[in-house]
């Protein structure tokens, strides 16, 4: 099974929001959002090259995933911002369903996270963006 099979399994089991799959090693979280992405930075957690699965994935995640230096995210909802700040750091995307962006957990507008990292193209200052907009919202 390769690493992209074993992390859309563990996915597709419904107790995850996103698994990193490296040549056996498993990441696994059930944090909503970002918070999973920004915990693995944070731990220092290996996962140059990993294959990703992930519920949802906007900009933001995909700054993150950047960041983490994987080499292939499936989202099964992905953003079309997403995939450009993906592929523009040459990480294989593939989505279940392909959205025009991310709402918010209240559909009532665009994700906070999504819309405060559309003023970069720059992984480390989308980082710092991120952080402050969690902070903002209390998260």
């Amino acid at each position: 099974m390769t690493d992209m099979e074993q992390a859309l399994q563990l996915l597709q089991t419904g107790k995850y929001t996103c698994v990193a799959c490296k040549n056996g090693v498993i990441h696994a979280a059930q944090q909503r959002g970002v918070r999973p992405l920004l915990n693995w930075l944070d731990e220092g957690a290996d996962l140059m090259g990993a294959a990703v699965a992930d519920r949802v994935v906007g900009r933001g995640a995909a700054f993150l995933y950047r960041l983490l230096g994987v080499r292939c995210v499936y989202g099964a909802v992905m953003s079309m911002p997403a995939v450009k700040v993906l592929r523009a750091g040459g990480i294989e995307t593939q989505w279940g369903s392909l959205a025009e962006g991310i709402r918010n957990r209240d559909n009532t507008g665009p994700c906070p996270i999504e819309y405060s990292t559309a003023v970069t193209d720059d992984p480390e200052e989308a980082l710092i963006i991120i952080r402050a907009e969690l902070n903002m919202l209390g998260s």
